[in-house]
């Protein structure tokens, strides 16, 4: 039930290719560098809510402006970070290896700073102790993983969006052998285009548009994208800051690692919504040939209500699909999705949530955490709150949970904590739930009308709130789009926005000659 992952008579697209989606995070931070947060927190952590990890140290920075004083306090903590990991780790292996289970497989992983060509994150598929790699360059970092590592290593550019020569992405040094993807979403925001929802916020400075992920389409580089973190506390997979799905063949290390190298990869923001996209036999990430006759096939369930289902073809919005429109529903889904969001109350304050939620009149198929870490980036902004590890468990037919919840540091950044829970109702359906020792139920017809909040004393004390209950076309759709011909050259791929604005992007599907290809 914790992470169950969604039934085959939900995702029948998924099912044809034989693939499950799996999510992840390869591109996070904790002690092991510079970084808040203890490593195996970090790890403990993962296990909470992810298929797969990497744990990334810093490493390495050939170009740092060693010779300005003006950023020596910034020189100051890489240097101290890039000796910390070197000392780390040999040692760290076997604590991977320890942590990779059948329900979480690790990857080794670090990554090296450049303004000349962006910063990459170098991951490597076993858990056998090898060394860290620091080269100069992309190309000098590709001879030395094939030499050392081949077949068994990549390595992918993240926060792509700064400006050439401020650590953003040079599409000229790019090269899909050495990087099947690209991190195109993180806590620094998003890259797809020159506008978006998430703009850079970060003090190293805001997107340029030839940093964008369309900005690489448009000049014809092949690469699949992926989200993460890029947390610094010991979170991986921390909501609502970045999250990447892998389409796999299974749920082993060999399998992820194909699926990646496949570029069967979508970006997250933070639900784990499956979304797949398929043209012929090819699905997000693949290359076809050209065909005069095309059709998308689009398979999509969220993790809430879907606002639109885009579709972007070389660039530019091409179709738009709103389910509440145009819906088109599996048969036999009666399901629905329950989000129940923990904290606010004072600034500055937090509270330890402990709770227990059932469900009468209704099953609990799935329960999917939702849990966030520290707003702490820079080692110089503050330390980790050291608050207990999140935990959660079945309790016979319900789900206890406890979690502490920070709150909000203003009004336009969330600290809340919370869990979806994917449920099949009955007709009498009631939410009974106890919420540090508050006793809650509310029929499930009240929460179809819209969400219901409340706090634990009076005003400015911490509160809940049970968001309003999807009904199955609202948060689930399959279907077709015809494409008419679809030429060499070109690329599409899927936005999903949810209301609430959790996203989602498919890889890209490529159109190529066979010449070309």
């Amino acid at each position: 039930m914790i992470r169950a992952p969604l039934p085959p008579r939900l995702t029948p697209l998924a099912d044809e290719f034989g693939l499950v989606p799996l999510y992840g995070d390869i591109h996070n931070h904790c002690d092991l560098s510079y970084g808040h947060g203890r490593f195996a927190d970090a790890l403990a952590r993962a296990a909470l809510q992810l298929d797969f990890v990497s744990i990334t140290g810093h490493a390495h920075w050939p170009d740092m402006p060693v010779d300005d004083p003006s950023v020596a306090h910034i020189v100051a903590f890489h240097v101290e970070g890039f000796a910390k990991l070197r000392e780390g780790w040999p040692g760290h292996f076997a604590a991977l290896a320890k942590a990779s289970t059948d329900r979480l497989v690790v990857f080794p992983g670090y990554e090296i700073h450049s303004a000349a060509h962006g910063d990459y994150t170098i991951v490597y598929r076993d858990l056998d102790q090898a060394p860290l790699l620091l080269e100069n360059s992309p190309a000098e970092l590709k001879q030395a993983l094939d030499r050392e590592l081949s077949g068994r290593a990549f390595a992918f550019p993240h926060h792509i969006g700064y400006r050439l020569g401020a650590r953003g992405i040079n599409w000229d040094t790019f090269d899909p052998a050495l990087s099947p993807f690209v991190e195109m979403n993180s806590m620094h925001g998003c890259a797809e285009a020159s506008e978006t929802d998430r703009g850079y916020l970060h003090s190293m400075g805001p997107v340029d548009g030839r940093s964008t992920m369309q900005h690489g389409l448009a000049a014809g580089h092949v690469f699949g994208i992926v989200g993460n973190t890029d947390h610094h506390s010991a979170f991986p997979g921390s909501y609502g800051h970045g999250r990447m799905a892998a389409y796999a063949t299974g749920r082993d290390r060999s399998s992820v690692w194909d699926a990646m190298l496949a570029r069967r990869t979508n970006a997250l923001t933070g639900d784990n919504i499956h979304l797949l996209a398929a043209v012929g036999n090819a699905v997000q990430g693949g290359i076809v040939p050209p065909s005069k006759d095309g059709m998308l096939r689009i398979e999509a369930v969220a993790g809430g209500f879907i606002d639109a289902i885009d579709v972007i073809r070389n660039g530019k919005l091409a179709h738009r699909i709103s389910p509440e429109i145009t819906p088109a529903l599996l048969p036999e889904a009666p399901e629905t999705v329950l989000y129940l969001e923990l904290g606010w109350g004072a600034r500055g304050r937090s509270h330890r949530w402990e709770g227990r939620i059932a469900v009468e009149d209704g099953e609990i198929l799935s329960v999917e955490p939702r849990f966030r870490g520290a707003e702490i980036v820079s080692p110089l902004e503050g330390d980790d709150h050291g608050h207990a590890l999140p935990s959660i468990a079945l309790d016979g037919d319900a789900v206890r949970f406890a979690v502490t919840a920070e709150a909000n540091p203003n009004n336009a950044t969330s600290a809340t904590q919370g869990l979806a829970l994917r449920l099949k109702l009955g007709t009498r359906a009631v939410i009974r739930a106890e919420l540090s020792g508050q006793r809650v139920d509310i029929p499930a017809e009240r929460l179809f009308e819209g969400a219901k909040s409340g706090n634990l004393g009076p005003i400015d004390s911490p509160a809940w709130r049970f968001h309003a209950l999807p009904r199955p076309h609202q948060w689930q759709w399959h279907g077709e789009v015809p494409l008419g011909s679809f030429d060499a050259g070109e690329s599409l791929y899927i936005r999903l926005r949810q209301a609430g604005a959790q996203m989602a992007w498919t890889s890209p599907i490529f159109c190529r000659a066979p010449e070309a290809r």
